[in-house]
């Protein structure tokens, strides 16, 4: 179905006394558009292949709310909006806060990215999405199956398919591997394929729990081979000790730098000596950070492997 779009411009102080003033006419579900700096807790948060770049904050706030197309009382909906908005300028500002009224396309929150994803290739891997059947012969090939639903992760960036021949490269019929933000599983659940005996995966968010288990019986993973756990393993002890200590032949972690130098330390304790330390997630020129997180941690790096604009460095646990 297509929507009606109600646009104000803003002030990023004043976004969330708009959204709150606003959501008492009948508006709900605001969408923000600003550039505010992700504060630290976001950043940590992201356990994700690729930070968002921001221009510098410019203090203006784009606040969008979507209605069905035949709402009856729109024009007296927007003659309220403009009402309250002029009201709050007595005690507020608020910038602007013009209203542009437009109407969108049909939006499928939910699939519309679907028709960017199409079956690729990562060398003897055949990677299709859930929606799709193969349109080449597989034979020859391992074939996963993945949808990462809201759980970000598809092996299509460069850094997972740097993570995903390592993992290949290091990988024994005896290997026990720790996914850090796991994402949509795709880490843990390749690893199973390729022959590893048991994976787990930890993340932040808890939409990666049914991505992950979506995409585990897609592929026909035995839950007894990959278990997920949601917790911050840098800082949460309980988590920590839940995945458990000098345990996993490889760690892996696709995720940002700043993160990866505040992990290294931890996830030591959880590897065998002789493990393999696998890192992506790093843009190109900040690998020597992470370098020297490792060899601060007492790990020795073994590899740094370059693709694109992103980089692996994989160390060992002497």
């Amino acid at each position: 179905m297509k929507w009606t779009r109600i646009r104000i411009k803003t002030l990023t102080e004043a976004e969330d006394l708009i959204i709150s003033n606003l959501y008492d006419l009948g508006l709900e579900g605001a969408q923000i558009e600003d550039k505010v700096p992700l504060s630290p807790l976001e950043k940590e948060q992201m356990f994700v292949d690729i930070l968002p770049e921001t221009e510098p904050d410019d203090g203006i706030a784009y606040l969008s709310f979507y209605l069905e197309e035949d709402c009856s009382n729109l024009e007296e909906l927007i003659e309220s909006v403009k009402a309250e908005l002029e009201d709050m300028r007595s005690y507020c500002e608020i910038g602007e806060g013009s209203i542009t009224v437009d109407e969108t396309e049909d939006l499928d929150w939910i699939n519309n990215w679907k028709k960017y994803f199409h079956q690729f290739t990562i060398d003897d891997l055949l990677v299709i999405p859930s929606w799709e059947e193969a349109d080449t012969d597989p034979a020859g090939k391992k074939v996963l199956h993945i949808d990462p639903g809201t759980a970000f992760g598809t092996g299509m960036h460069e850094t997972t398919q740097l993570c995903i021949r390592q993992i290949k490269k290091y990988l024994t019929p005896e290997t026990e591997l720790l996914d850090v933000g796991t994402g949509s599983g795709i880490l843990g659940i390749i690893a199973i394929m390729y022959g590893a005996h048991h994976a787990m995966g930890t993340d932040l968010d808890p939409c990666a729990v049914p991505a992950v288990k979506e995409n585990m019986e897609n592929n026909n993973i035995s839950p007894d081979d990959f278990q997920i756990m949601i917790g911050n393993i840098i800082d949460d002890v309980k988590v920590q000790d839940a995945v458990g200590y000098d345990r996993y032949d490889i760690v892996v972690a696709n995720i940002l730098a700043p993160v990866l130098i505040e992990l290294t330390p931890v996830v030591t304790a959880q590897l065998k000596t002789g493990g393999m330390y696998i890192t992506s997630g790093i843009i190109n020129g900040k690998e020597d950070s992470v370098k020297e997180a490792m060899e601060k941690a007492g790990l020795t790096v073994v590899e740094v492997n370059y693709m694109g604009e992103w980089v692996n460095v994989t160390a060992r646990k002497n």
